[in-house]
This record gives structure tokens, C-alpha cells and sequence, in this order.
């Protein structure tokens, strides 16, 4: 058997590469041209598979995806092919899930709003701007200032998209005491967090229902301009949108829009459509967007979860196993 990579990998990965797949033969190639001829008669790759590669390729039985989504890697001819394809999906389930909580923590306690105010210097409470702690007056009353910082256990996450990260999501926010909703096309519940998640045909019921709404799907054809003006008019006045899946998924303009009209308050943006968000968009200027330039999942941990996928992967393949992150190429994940 024969596996082929390429782009080529460093030589640290390759030895681990190499022992994970005896007595499988590997080749790194080291140019598109020696990729074109090795894949004859590889019956494995790793790395950005092309039309031009996989035309060359006679008996290719496995290809492994050096990413999770697969929108920039799949191609009609692919999609036709018998040979199996999996992805690198489960590597950052944790790390998004924290910045998604960090999103729900700003607007819950309007930290947003002070970081600004810090520049400037000011010293105002978010609902009352006068408001000084006197250390004297006990709070028997709720005051406009309470009620403009969100208590979170009062407070309901729904998640499009429920897989490994948005059962993460779910667990994570499961944690702060939220109630919980999730809408995913073959999911139907998270042990111990959420028992029943709804058929994507119910989100509209999620999205009149909770206070933050949390997009984890990935693109596909369902999935793209899946949140438009209609669907923002579907969400609550008061709810938040946080888009840690795919930029193509919302129409970043009908989000504009439906900011500036207040049918939503506040938006949450890791990812956008075009990547980078230009400067001149209107989002870049909106009190209530917080926009991180698409890093989620960075974290010193996700090389080493790449590697061992990756290895573990081949593992299964040289034992005649399917891999553990075997993708629907139809569904795109």
C-alpha cells in the first residue's frame, strides 16, 4: 500500500507519519509534478487533493482532509468518487466553546461597552450613568442598572448546529446555569446537557426563544445565507447573534440592516464573508458588534489533536478500519 502527501510535512511529522503507517510505503512529495505521478497508483492521500491529482489517481481508496470544513476542499469529481474521505473535525470543539461563552460574558455584562469607555476615561455604569457605589445602602430595590447586565442563569443559548463543537457549546454554557435549545439535522440530543435536539426544521422555534443564538454549522448548501432578514426578524429584539461556524452563513448586509433597525440587538462575529471583513463595512462601526478576526479556535493545543488524527486515522487504515472522521461528501461534513 501507498500513501502520498502534499503538501510535504516537516520531518518531525513525517517519522510519526511513517511509523503510524508501516508496512504502508509514504511519500512526501515534494512538488505538485512528483505528486502527479505518485498518485498512480497511491491508494492513500493526505493533503490538498486537486481535479488534476485525483484524475491521475487509479486505485485511491482514502483521502485525509488537513482541515474540518470542507467547503474549500471538496469538487464535484471528488464528491463522485468511491473513495472514502475524512476531515479534522473534533480538534477545536473546546477551544471555540470557550470563546463562544466569552462572547455571551460581554454582552451579558456589557464589557464591551467598558472597554470603550476605558479609553476615554469614563466612569458609567451601563443603565445608570450616575450611578456610585456608596458602600452605605443595601440593594433592596433592582435598579436600571441590574437589569442592564444580564443574570445568565435567567438566560436561554440555542445552538444551529449541534456537532462536536456545538455540544460543546451547549455543555459550556449547560455549566452556567442557560437554557439550552439546538437544532441539527441528524443530532437529536447531548447526554447529560439537552435531551431532545430539534430537526432543523424547528429552528425558527429557536430562534423566537433564546437570548443568544449561537451558529456552529458548517457550510453547505443548506446552510448558505441560511440567516437573512427574514431570520433576524424571526430572533428576539433582544437577542444576541454569534457566528463562530462559517462567514458565508449570514448575510453580513441583512445583519447591518437588521442592527440598524434594532431587530436584533448585538451581533458576535469570529467568521465573515469576504474574510477580511473590509474596513469600510458598516459592522466594523456598530457599539454593539464585537468582531474577532476568525481566531476560535487558535490554541497551542490543536497541532498536537491535527497529528494524532491524522495518525490515528492511518492507524484505521492500515488495518482495514474506516477513519474515526468519516464525512458524508454529499452533506459536505
Amino acid at each position: 500500500m501507498k500513501l502520498v502527501i502534499y503538501p510535504p510535512i516537516d520531518e518531525r511529522r513525517l517519522n510519526k507519519v511513517c511509523s503510524a503507517a508501516e508496512p504502508m510505503h509514504v511519500i512526501n512529495a515534494d512538488s505538485i509534478d512528483r505528486a502527479l505521478v505518485e498518485i498512480h497508483d497511491a491508494d492513500a492521500f493526505f493533503g490538498k487533493l486537486t481535479p488534476d491529482l485525483l484524475r491521475q489517481a487509479t486505485q485511491l481508496r482514502w483521502v485525509q482532509s488537513p482541515t474540518a470544513s470542507l467547503e474549500h476542499f471538496l469538487f464535484p469529481e471528488l464528491i463522485e468518487h468511491p473513495c472514502v474521505l475524512s476531515n479534522m473535525r473534533g480538534l477545536f470543539s473546546d477551544v471555540v466553546a470557550d470563546h463562544v461563552m466569552s462572547f455571551v460574558l460581554c454582552f451579558a455584562r456589557n464589557l464591551h461597552v467598558y472597554l470603550r469607555q476605558q479609553q476615554q476615561s469614563i466612569w458609567s455604569p451601563v443603565g445608570d450613568q450616575s450611578y456610585v457605589a456608596d458602600f452605605v445602602n443595601a440593594p433592596g430595590t433592582v435598579l436600571p442598572m441590574d437589569r442592564a447586565h444580564q443574570h445568565l442563569s435567567d438566560c436561554s443559548l440555542g445552538v444551529v448546529g449541534v456537532g462536536n463543537i456545538g455540544a460543546e457549546i451547549l455543555r459550556r454554557a449547560a455549566a452556567f446555569g442557560m437554557s439550552l435549545a439546538g437544532v441539527d439535522p441528524k443530532t437529536r440530543s447531548v447526554a447529560g446537557v439537552l435531551d431532545e435536539v430539534w430537526p432543523l426544521e424547528r429552528l425558527p422555534d429557536l430562534l423566537s426563544c433564546c437570548d443568544y443564538v449561537v451558529i456552529a454549522a458548517p457550510l453547505t448548501p443548506i446552510t448558505r445565507r441560511l440567516f437573512q432578514r427574514p431570520t433576524f426578524q424571526a430572533m428576539k429584539r433582544s437577542a444576541i447573534l454569534i457566528n463562530i461556524g462559517r462567514g458565508a452563513i449570514v448575510d453580513l448586509q441583512d445583519l447591518a440592516d437588521a442592527l440598524r433597525e434594532k431587530e436584533i440587538a448585538g451581533a458576535a462575529l469570529d467568521v465573515c464573508d469576504p474574510e477580511p471583513l473590509p474596513p469600510e463595512h458598516p459592522l466594523w462601526q456598530m457599539p454593539n458588534v464585537i468582531i474577532t478576526p476568525h481566531v476560535a479556535a487558535a490554541s497551542p493545543r490543536i497541532a498536537e489533536r491535527h497529528l494524532e488524527t491524522l495518525l490515528e486515522n492511518i492507524r484505521c487504515f492500515v488495518k482495514g478500519e474506516p477513519p474515526t472522521t468519516q464525512v458524508d461528501k454529499r452533506a459536505w461534513y
